[in-house]
């Protein structure tokens, strides 16, 4: 009866007519897989968590300068909108 055994999904070696691209129009990848040194072809638990760390060991200056300056700008803005009054830090 199969209960504990899963069915496999057909597969299908469909070619559209018309295509004249590179690869399969039915790959579906994302967009930044290929800056990304997590996604590919390491397999293993083990290669992505030391990937992993060895990306968090050796980060990015300018993205993180750039999440700063965005953080900074958008609590700027918040700020403003709510009216803070930024002259109790500065006494006289």
């Amino acid at each position: 009866m199969g209960l504990l055994k899963l069915r496999k999904n057909k597969k299908f070696s469909y070619t559209p007519r018309y295509y004249k691209g590179e690869g399969s129009p039915f790959e579906i990848t994302h967009k930044f897989d290929e800056h990304r040194t997590t996604v590919g072809s390491n397999s293993g638990l083990k290669t992505k968590f030391n990937n992993a760390l060895e990306d968090y060991k050796n980060p990015d200056k300018k993205a993180n300068r750039r999440i700063l300056i965005i953080v900074g700008v958008l609590v700027l803005v918040f700020l403003f909108i709510i009216d803070f009054d930024l002259s109790i830090f500065f006494s006289k």
